[in-house]
């Protein structure tokens, strides 16, 4: 099975980003987005990463 990285459909905050990653990595999505928002605050690197991410990672084809 391939497993494939795309943008969460049913746990959506902002763009499906944190979402799709903690469907990907089997972790809870409260995670996902702690762990974004300290980078985001904490190094400023977070934001940029995030907005590369929500526009390189695809949406789920259904």
């Amino acid at each position: 099975m391939n497993k494939r990285l795309y943008k969460s459909k049913t746990d959506v905050m902002i763009c499906g980003v944190c979402g799709g990653l903690a469907e990907y990595f089997e972790v809870d999505p409260t995670i996902v987005r702690l762990i974004a928002v300290v980078l985001i605050f904490g190094w400023g690197s977070g934001l940029l990463a995030y907005l590369v991410a929500a526009i390189i990672i695809p949406k789920r084809p259904y």
